[in-house]
């Protein structure tokens, strides 16, 4: 219990910040909202610890790719099985998006709604093209990652 402990409260802040932000603030296997502040703090709502996609018990890393935040509940029920199934049991088969991975996605989804609104607005001529890009834009916007 001791070494569990210990090895929880080894990461630095910005380190623990990294992993955080690599989900944007969800758990990585039930994609529930996690709180920052509240790391390592058992029983309260959004508390989190650092769980290893790989466990280190089956030759996993502390490299910044092999570790995500999850749920207490959630990292200490997936114990040593594989993070695709226990993702499978909430129905998701990736971890969720960070910030910069949802304005990535976001500003693919403007640039192809404009080129589709502007290709479709041709037919009415240039303020039908004009109206279309709009209208696309808007859409591409909306239509965002989920998390």
């Amino acid at each position: 219990m001791m070494n569990s402990l210990k090895r929880r409260l080894s990461y630095s802040r910005s380190r623990l910040r990294e992993i955080f932000d690599r989900t944007d603030g969800h758990c990585h296997i039930c994609h529930g909202k996690l709180s920052f502040e509240r790391y390592a703090k058992f029983g309260e709502q959004g508390s989190w610890e650092v769980e290893h996609s790989k466990p280190k018990a089956k030759g996993g890393t502390d490299r910044l790719t092999n570790l995500y935040p999850a749920c207490i509940t959630c990292n200490r029920s997936k114990g040593t099985r594989s993070t695709r199934s226990i993702r499978a049991r909430f129905g998701f088969t990736r971890a969720p998006y960070s910030k910069a991975k949802k304005r990535r996605i976001k500003k693919r989804n403007r640039r192809f709604g404009a080129v589709l609104g502007g290709a479709l607005g041709v037919c009415w001529g240039a303020t039908g093209a004009a109206i279309l890009i709009v209208v696309g834009l808007l859409l591409g916007n909306f239509l965002g990652p989920r998390k």
